[in-house]
């Protein structure tokens, strides 16, 4: 009798370790996951915001507008212009735009980068910046935009968060994925597309409280995309953070500026530059041409 209650005890053993290991693999795996994220998260109640210097090396950046004209970039020249250093797109009564409608800089597609620019709308008006995007024709693009608008009951909130811009049926709906991630939100977006908000990167109200957007004032506007990871900045003040593993993202493609269709508008831009980024280093690194990383060779300091 003594042999089959060993060998009981001993299978007992073995399932018992069995399971603890599969627990014990279950939990590192979590942890895993949870302190890959952890760095870039803060607690959902955030504290006042407070502004901060965004990412990017100034001597890293290369100018995408000579402030003179339109060379190098491509629009519909009934809406858009250059007047005294400013990038203008503008629509009347009297020149409306049929669909909203982009000027596109041509010659790039930049994957990995930091764009900077500074913005204003005056009057009531929606417009964008467009990155990561496929151009369709006619001056209308799809994929990421990074919102300017002031024309919402608060003018400020329509400002600093990303979007799907066209392809859900009509030409001037969202895209399929709609919303990507909302002024304060931390978001992670999963491979079939589903939107989880796991933190804040700021409280919008608060945001609106210091004044983080100015109403018919110019604005600077910071947008990083390294890898699947995407922030956005408003006058220093973070606005967003997502993590995109949806299937359908883009990971490189064109910039533009959008006119949205609709009441007449005018937006103006001005400073605009592009730093690309190596997606292995950091915003700000100095291992860098407007290509890519080909011919360059790294030395410690």
């Amino acid at each position: 009798m003594i042999a089959p209650t060993s060998l009981m005890c001993n299978d007992n053993t073995d399932f018992t370790h069995r399971r603890r290991t599969a627990n014990a693999a279950s939990i590192v795996m979590v942890a895993w996951i949870f302190m890959s994220v952890l760095p870039f998260v803060q607690p959902l109640e955030a504290a006042d915001p407070d502004p901060i210097k965004a990412p990017g090396n100034e001597q890293a950046f290369v100018s995408i507008f000579n402030g003179k004209d339109l060379t190098g970039w491509d629009g519909d020249p009934r809406f858009w212009s250059v007047r005294d250093g400013i990038l203008r797109g503008e629509t009347t009564l009297a020149s409306a735009a049929e669909h909203n409608t982009f000027l596109i800089l041509r010659g790039r597609e930049p994957a990995d980068f930091v764009l900077k620019l500074k913005f204003r709308i005056m009057g009531e008006g929606n417009s964008g910046v467009q990155f990561r995007s496929r151009d369709l024709g006619d001056w209308e693009v799809a994929g990421y935009q990074a919102e300017i608008a002031n024309d919402r009951p608060d003018p400020g909130i329509g400002t600093g968060f990303v979007l799907d811009e066209h392809g859900r049926g009509g030409r001037d709906a969202y895209g399929p994925r709609g919303d990507l991630g909302r002024v304060g939100e931390f978001v992670v977006i999963d491979s079939a597309g589903k939107r989880s908000v796991i933190a804040k990167v700021a409280d919008a109200r608060a945001l609106l409280s210091v004044g983080y957007y100015k109403n018919e004032g110019w604005n600077d506007y910071t947008i990083v995309a390294q890898g699947n990871r995407i922030r956005t900045w408003v006058n220093g003040y973070q606005t967003l953070e997502f993590i995109d593993n949806d299937t359908r993202k883009l990971s490189r493609g064109i910039v533009a500026l959008q006119i949205h269709r609709g009441k007449p508008m005018l937006v103006e831009f001005m400073d605009l530059k592009l730093q690309i980024l190596d997606p292995e280093l950091t915003p700000g690194s100095r291992r860098f041409n407007d290509r890519g990383q080909s011919g360059w060779v790294t030395a410690p300091d």
